[in-house]
């Protein structure tokens, strides 16, 4: 610490007026937070690996000179242990969509919004960041390679599937190891700048002259490398606690398409997303093998939470998609349905494979014939229809004759309409969102009206049903019940794969989910 210290006071010509340790992330480097006497402040670090440093700080000064959305480098310290950069604020991506993500993934458009404005400036350091960047520098190698791959599949084995005491065939597991590795790394994929970390966490939201619009900046890229784009885009979109929707996760997956066209030639969307299938594969048994050393055998409780979100990522994922790599295929289907991993509640999931249509690669549709919904049939006949309503205008009539089926009064939750900045909005607007979302009464009637809908769905899907109507009332028809009705209707959707029909009667909007 009083090295750098020195090295702040020889950068400003003057000691700092105050110091503040940061929170540790998880790494070796330890960062320091340094004021000036007028208020404003730069990050010191102290790393314990002069190789590490020396990544990050070349590849900042790259990509700064190529105006990419980085931290600056200030000052570095002749060992390269030490150095300084600009401050960045305060506010990460992660904490700012803490609100969806503690609430099971039903995040608000204004945090919807941040993640489509993160994913579509990630293709802008992978491409352009590439340009002219002499990759030997990178660290610990300058390449994704075969060898990195395999030592990633085997962290897996060795930390994770060995500590379930599942039994496996070796040899057949390393055979289809080697294939994968094979596939991951095959030549034609477009070699960028390989982000390697790209998480919520290392996302900083930066003020802009839009207050409501901050700007993403990247932090901790040091791990970086040559590599293809699929990688990160995986990394990301697939973070076990994130719980991202599957409707959320294609259309950032098609946000992120359109962005990287700008930058590069792509391959067809069919290409697309088949190669990144792969990658969400890889990537999730990356990440067992993570949480298998650091909750199994560290102990340490976090990642032992992570493991049952990471397990479903890769139970659906298998339902997805079918791999060329039976034996692989089999163990791990065999890994998810072990008693400790076992879902207590069916959560639907496409299961047949995916085409893609109107040249859109996160518009992905069943092929031909049924998919798999655990033991019952997802893509049969049900048809949901969900209304919000005023009770001063009567509940909605059932056009199918078979009596309405569930309603709902909402008017027990808190009221935003009673509150002036509300009278004038929906249930649809990010204010009134969150408004009801802090507020948290209408998550507990919610959670309520949940269980109790996913029972009855199943148990219509497994009948061979066709038709199922739920419908929310409350005073005006405009706030409590059009956000219960969305969330229902996105929520059943989501879970069963279902076609639902959306109907927000007293506001005039209608909509198909499918």
């Amino acid at each position: 610490m009083e090295k750098l210290l020195e090295l702040y006071t020889q950068w400003s010509g003057t000691e700092p007026a105050s110091v503040e340790q940061l929170p540790g992330a998880g790494s070796n480097r330890a960062y320091y937070r340094f004021y000036a006497a007028d208020g404003s402040s730069v990050i010191g670090c102290i790393g314990t690996s002069r190789d590490e440093n020396h990544a990050f700080v070349y590849l900042a000064r790259h990509f700064t000179r190529r105006r990419l959305p980085v931290p600056q480098i200030l000052a570095v310290s002749d060992d390269e242990l030490r150095y300084l950069q600009s401050d960045l604020g305060r506010q990460s991506l992660f904490d700012a969509i803490r609100g969806g993500r503690e609430a099971g993934g039903r995040y608000t458009l204004a945090e919807q919004e941040l993640l489509r404005k993160t994913i579509r400036e990630l293709p802008n350091i992978q491409v352009r960041g590439a340009r002219e960047l002499d990759f030997t520098n990178c660290y610990p190698q300058p390449a994704f390679d075969t060898d990195s791959v395999l030592f990633d599949l085997n962290y897996f084995k060795y930390c994770f599937l060995k500590a379930t005491e599942l039994d496996f065939h070796e040899l057949k597991l390393e055979a289809d190891f080697r294939l994968l590795a094979k596939d991951l790394t095959q030549a034609g994929d477009e070699q960028c700048f390989l982000y390697r970390d790209f998480q919520a966490r290392n996302v900083m939201l930066v003020p802009s002259p839009n207050p409501h619009q901050p700007s993403p900046y990247f932090i901790d890229f040091q791990g970086g490398r040559r590599g293809p784009y699929y990688y990160d885009l995986a990394s990301f979109l697939w973070q076990a606690s994130a719980r991202y929707s599957y409707k959320l996760r294609r259309e950032l997956v098609f946000e992120y398409y359109n962005a990287l066209k700008q930058f590069t030639e792509v391959p067809t969307p069919h290409r697309f997303v088949e190669r990144l299938s792969l990658f969400v594969l890889f990537r999730q048994l990356q990440v067992l093998g993570a949480y298998g050393f650091r909750g199994y055998f560290e102990r340490k409780q976090h990642f032992i939470e992570s493991i049952p979100p990471a397990m479903q990522n890769l139970r659906e994922l298998l339902a997805e998609r079918r791999f060329p790599y039976p034996y692989l295929t089999d163990l791990l289907k065999r890994l998810t349905e072990l008693p400790q991993f076992r879902q207590v509640d069916v959560v639907g999931s496409r299961a047949d494979g995916y085409k893609i249509t109107d040249n859109n690669p996160y518009k992905a549709h069943p092929k031909d014939g049924p998919a798999t919904f655990s033991k019952y049939d997802a893509q049969g006949p049900l048809v949901v229809r969900v209304y919000s309503f005023s009770y001063r205008k009567g509940i909605p009539e059932d056009e199918s004759g078979n009596g309405g089926g569930y309603v709902f009064d909402c008017r027990s939750t808190h009221n935003p309409g009673r509150y002036e900045p509300y009278k004038k909005l929906t249930g649809l607007d990010e204010p009134v969102i969150r408004f009801l979302e802090d507020d948290g009464e209408i998550l507990t009637f919610l959670d309520s009206v949940y269980k109790l809908a996913d029972a009855h769905v199943r148990r219509y899907i497994q009948r061979g049903f066709t038709s199922l109507m739920f419908s929310f009332g409350c005073t005006g028809g405009q706030h409590r019940s059009v956000y219960s009705a969305q969330h229902l209707a996105e929520h059943l959707h989501s879970k069963f794969g279902i076609e639902v029909h959306v109907c927000h009667r007293e506001q005039g909007i209608e909509q198909v989910i499918c």
